[in-house]
Protein backbone atom coordinates (compact mmCIF):
# COMPACT_ATOMS: atom_id res chain seq x y z
CA UNK A 1 0.00 0.00 0.00
CA UNK A 2 1.53 3.28 -1.11
CA UNK A 3 0.59 6.51 0.58
CA UNK A 4 1.07 10.06 -0.63
CA UNK A 5 3.95 11.95 0.95
CA UNK A 6 3.03 14.57 3.49
CA UNK A 7 4.99 17.27 5.27
CA UNK A 8 5.63 16.80 8.98
CA UNK A 9 4.16 19.25 11.49
CA UNK A 10 6.00 22.48 12.16
CA UNK A 11 6.89 21.34 15.68
CA UNK A 12 8.50 18.14 14.44
CA UNK A 13 10.43 20.09 11.80
CA UNK A 14 11.75 22.52 14.41
CA UNK A 15 12.78 19.68 16.72
CA UNK A 16 14.57 17.85 13.90
CA UNK A 17 16.18 21.07 12.74
CA UNK A 18 17.56 21.99 16.15
CA UNK A 19 18.89 18.51 16.83
CA UNK A 20 20.51 18.04 13.43
CA UNK A 21 21.82 21.62 13.29
CA UNK A 22 23.34 21.18 16.73
CA UNK A 23 25.10 17.98 15.70
CA UNK A 24 26.15 19.32 12.30
CA UNK A 25 27.57 22.51 13.74
CA UNK A 26 29.35 20.61 16.49
CA UNK A 27 31.08 18.44 13.89
CA UNK A 28 31.93 21.44 11.70
CA UNK A 29 33.38 23.39 14.64
CA UNK A 30 35.80 20.61 15.44
CA UNK A 31 36.68 19.98 11.79
CA UNK A 32 37.60 23.62 11.23
CA UNK A 33 39.47 23.98 14.55
CA UNK A 34 42.93 23.50 12.89
CA UNK A 35 42.26 26.76 11.01
CA UNK A 36 42.42 28.69 14.30
CA UNK A 37 45.56 29.45 16.31
CA UNK A 38 43.97 27.85 19.36
CA UNK A 39 44.60 24.49 17.69
CA UNK A 40 48.36 25.13 17.96
CA UNK A 41 48.49 27.07 21.21
CA UNK A 42 45.62 25.74 23.33
CA UNK A 43 45.43 22.78 25.62
CA UNK A 44 43.12 19.90 24.78
CA UNK A 45 40.68 21.19 27.38
CA UNK A 46 40.72 24.71 25.89
CA UNK A 47 40.12 23.36 22.38
CA UNK A 48 37.22 21.17 23.51
CA UNK A 49 35.76 24.02 25.55
CA UNK A 50 35.99 26.43 22.60
CA UNK A 51 34.37 23.90 20.25
CA UNK A 52 31.48 23.29 22.64
CA UNK A 53 31.09 27.01 23.35
CA UNK A 54 31.00 27.88 19.64
CA UNK A 55 28.56 25.04 18.93
CA UNK A 56 26.22 26.35 21.61
CA UNK A 57 26.43 29.79 20.02
CA UNK A 58 25.70 28.26 16.62
CA UNK A 59 22.60 26.59 18.03
CA UNK A 60 21.40 29.90 19.40
CA UNK A 61 21.98 31.47 15.99
CA UNK A 62 20.05 28.79 14.10
CA UNK A 63 17.16 28.94 16.56
CA UNK A 64 17.02 32.73 16.56
CA UNK A 65 17.31 33.05 12.80
CA UNK A 66 14.57 30.46 12.25
CA UNK A 67 12.27 32.14 14.77
CA UNK A 68 12.75 35.54 13.11
CA UNK A 69 12.24 34.09 9.64
CA UNK A 70 9.05 32.31 10.72
CA UNK A 71 7.79 35.52 12.29
CA UNK A 72 8.57 37.55 9.17
CA UNK A 73 7.51 35.25 6.33
CA UNK A 74 6.14 32.03 7.83
CA UNK A 75 2.63 30.73 7.35
CA UNK A 76 0.26 28.77 9.61
CA UNK A 77 0.69 25.75 7.33
CA UNK A 78 4.51 25.92 7.49
CA UNK A 79 6.50 23.95 6.38
CA UNK A 80 4.02 22.82 3.71
CA UNK A 81 3.63 26.49 2.79
CA UNK A 82 6.41 29.09 2.55
CA UNK A 83 9.36 26.77 3.23
CA UNK A 84 11.58 28.45 0.61
CA UNK A 85 11.18 32.03 1.92
CA UNK A 86 11.73 30.86 5.49
CA UNK A 87 14.85 28.97 4.43
CA UNK A 88 16.25 31.97 2.54
CA UNK A 89 15.55 34.44 5.34
CA UNK A 90 16.91 32.04 7.97
CA UNK A 91 20.11 31.61 5.99
CA UNK A 92 20.47 35.32 5.26
CA UNK A 93 19.89 36.42 8.84
CA UNK A 94 22.29 33.81 10.16
CA UNK A 95 24.99 34.64 7.63
CA UNK A 96 24.66 38.37 8.36
CA UNK A 97 24.95 37.79 12.11
CA UNK A 98 27.89 35.43 11.59
CA UNK A 99 29.81 38.02 9.56
CA UNK A 100 29.12 40.67 12.22
CA UNK A 101 30.08 38.37 15.11
CA UNK A 102 33.22 36.96 13.45
CA UNK A 103 34.42 40.46 12.53
CA UNK A 104 33.72 41.80 16.00
CA UNK A 105 35.38 38.90 17.83
CA UNK A 106 38.29 38.09 15.52
CA UNK A 107 39.19 41.49 14.07
CA UNK A 108 38.00 44.11 16.58
CA UNK A 109 38.27 42.31 19.94
CA UNK A 110 40.96 39.79 18.95
CA UNK A 111 39.13 37.13 20.99
CA UNK A 112 40.48 34.50 18.58
CA UNK A 113 42.72 34.36 15.55
CA UNK A 114 42.88 32.39 12.35
CA UNK A 115 45.96 30.65 11.04
CA UNK A 116 47.29 31.64 7.60
CA UNK A 117 45.56 28.49 6.26
CA UNK A 118 42.12 30.08 6.85
CA UNK A 119 40.88 31.87 3.76
CA UNK A 120 39.27 35.18 4.73
CA UNK A 121 36.91 37.67 3.15
CA UNK A 122 39.06 40.57 1.94
CA UNK A 123 38.63 43.82 3.79
CA UNK A 124 36.71 42.46 6.78
CA UNK A 125 38.88 39.52 7.84
CA UNK A 126 36.04 37.04 8.37
CA UNK A 127 37.03 33.42 7.87
CA UNK A 128 35.43 31.60 4.96
CA UNK A 129 35.17 28.30 6.86
CA UNK A 130 32.65 29.63 9.42
CA UNK A 131 30.76 31.46 6.66
CA UNK A 132 30.63 28.24 4.62
CA UNK A 133 29.43 26.47 7.76
CA UNK A 134 26.45 28.81 7.98
CA UNK A 135 25.71 28.67 4.26
CA UNK A 136 25.83 24.85 4.18
CA UNK A 137 24.73 23.31 7.50
CA UNK A 138 21.52 25.18 8.43
CA UNK A 139 19.92 25.20 4.94
CA UNK A 140 20.66 21.53 4.29
CA UNK A 141 19.46 20.57 7.75
CA UNK A 142 16.24 22.58 7.35
CA UNK A 143 15.53 20.94 4.00
CA UNK A 144 16.14 17.54 5.59
CA UNK A 145 13.97 18.34 8.63
CA UNK A 146 11.05 19.52 6.47
CA UNK A 147 11.24 16.73 3.90
CA UNK A 148 7.96 15.06 2.93
CA UNK A 149 7.40 11.61 4.38
CA UNK A 150 5.08 8.82 3.36
CA UNK A 151 2.20 8.31 5.75
CA UNK A 152 0.67 4.97 6.53
CA UNK A 153 2.05 1.76 7.91
CA UNK A 154 5.65 2.66 7.08
CA UNK A 155 5.75 5.58 9.50
CA UNK A 156 7.38 4.85 12.83
CA UNK A 157 4.70 4.16 15.40
CA UNK A 158 1.96 3.41 12.85
CA UNK A 159 0.06 0.15 13.21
Amino acid sequence: MSAAPTRPSWLLVIRRYLLAAGLGNLAWEFLQMPLYTLWQTGTRREIISAGLHCSAGDLGMVAGALALALGLVGAPAWPAARLAPVLLITTGLGAAYLVYSEHLNAVVRHAWACTPAMPVLPGIGVGLAPLAQWLIVPPLVLLWAARPRAIGKHVIGAQ
